[in-house]
């Protein structure tokens, strides 16, 4: 097939540009995540848009108006696609056991679900988490006739045979992953395992045999759900290959964005761009400039230009902690004073960031280690003030960074503010260094 060569192809590029530095390798990773907990969740009837999924999964914000099960079930899948990212990194064998685990994470508490009879019947089931189904889950399709799956009796054997069957293939020296993946993907759906979730589990399940291989996870879009769906159909036909091919097209997509990541190049969808457009018409067109602050704003602000800003602050201000006896880092915020600072995620944790109006991070270094030099103590400080329309920062220079809400700090810009402090400070130790 074209496509699963452009796929090896892709790969072969992907590996050369490997090891991807860590802030492109992060930016990547959250771009799949995000498309991946929305685009599996709205293949099976979820409600909650992208920008919602995207306010739930970085800053814990609800949708108003949208049910409390469309929450629940985004916040399960990113935390079993987070669980699966990170265990793949290491030697975790896909087992049953796993498999359940996986579901467990996904489906997080028992509810009760329709249901149809062996005879066509509607009826209601409670759906067990980590459990294979107890009860029949044929479905009823348009045309009126029921598809039927695995009947639970038949469901712990064929599940055995499908991770043997995994196993066998994947200690093969001339393993496909792309077909082992998608072929995995279509066995597990064939059987229907659990009473609900099936179609969640069997993609995360699929990529997580990709990246075992090092490709990018496959994300299929809600745009395109009715070629996945008549792909799968095709397969219970016999055709598996039309099954195949969707996969590995959809692969090829994800290869070449994880490579315009890894070359530092923007890894928005053309679809983003056009969504983008079209908010920021609706703006202008209505006079909205969207200059002043909103606590999605300030927790967007936080994630995407401030934590890094201060994560960097931090890890640089530590490359001089060799020349002094004592270090502290401390924090001053509109809540209080965290003095010292030894974890600034549990900081920010313990912070309501969307009603802050000032923050202020300083590096305090004390007791020079070479009294030759004299008893030095220096200190470094970034001040963020958060104004209704703009958000400040201070770092010691004469001229401040302002900025509206809507703009965020650049990398190059993180680096730079940066680097000025902590050339202040070496200044500074090698005009010690030189006195003498």
């Amino acid at each position: 097939m074209d496509s699963f060569e452009n796929a090896l192809a892709l790969k072969r590029e992907l590996d050369s540009l490997r090891p991807i530095s860590r802030e492109n390798e992060q930016r990547i990773m959250q771009k799949f995540r995000l498309d991946w907990n929305y685009h599996s969740n709205s293949l099976e009837g979820n409600s909650l848009t992208y920008g919602e999924t995207k306010a739930l999964i970085l800053f814990g914000i609800t949708a108003q108006g949208k049910p409390l099960k469309d929450h629940l079930e985004i916040a399960g899948h990113n935390e079993a696609v987070e669980w699966v990212m990170d265990v793949v990194q290491g030697f975790f064998p896909l087992t049953q056991a796993f498999i359940r685990q996986l579901h467990t994470l996904l489906l997080k508490e028992s509810y009760e679900v329709k249901a149809i009879t062996p005879e066509g019947l509607p009826t209601s089931k409670k759906v067990e988490i980590g459990q294979y189904k107890k009860q029949p889950n044929h479905v009823l399709t348009s045309t009126g006739e029921i598809f039927r799956f695995a009947t639970p009796e038949e469901t712990p054997s064929m599940m055995e045979e499908l991770v043997n069957w995994y196993r066998e293939q994947e200690s093969q020296p001339a393993v496909n992953p792309i077909l082992l993946a998608s072929e995995f993907h279509y066995r597990f759906i064939r059987i229907h395992p659990f009473d609900d979730g099936n179609g969640r589990t069997a993609r995360i399940l699929m990529n997580f045999i990709l990246m075992k291989f090092n490709f990018p996870p496959v994300v299929i879009k809600t745009s395109d759900k009715t070629n996945y769906l008549s792909a799968l159909q095709l397969a219970d036909a016999g055709l598996i290959d039309p099954f195949v091919e969707y996969i590995t097209k959809n692969l090829v997509s994800s290869l070449e964005l994880m490579i315009r990541g890894a070359r530092g190049s923007s890894i928005e969808d053309p679809d983003d761009l056009d969504k983008e457009l079209e908010l920021l018409s609706r703006k202008i067109n209505s006079g909205d400039t969207g200059d002043e602050r909103t606590n999605e704003l300030v927790e967007t602000l936080f994630q995407n230009s401030i934590l890094p800003l201060f994560n960097a602050f931090i890890e640089n201000n530590q490359k001089f902690d060799r020349f002094y006896y004592e270090v502290r880092c401390s924090m001053v915020t509109d809540e209080g004073i965290f003095d010292p600072v030894y974890d600034l995620n549990q900081v920010l944790s313990e912070i309501t960031i969307a009603e802050l109006t000032q923050i202020h991070l300083r590096y305090h270094f004390s007791q020079f280690k070479n009294l030759v030099f004299g008893n030095h103590t220096f200190g470094t400080n970034i001040t963020i003030l958060l104004h209704p329309t703009s958000y400040v920062i201070s770092y010691g220079l004469p001229k401040d960074i302002i900025k509206k809400y809507t703009q965020p700090l650049l990398s190059a810009e993180i680096r730079e503010i940066v680097a000025q402090i902590m050339n202040g400070h070496k200044k500074a130790i090698t005009e010690i260094a030189n006195s003498k």
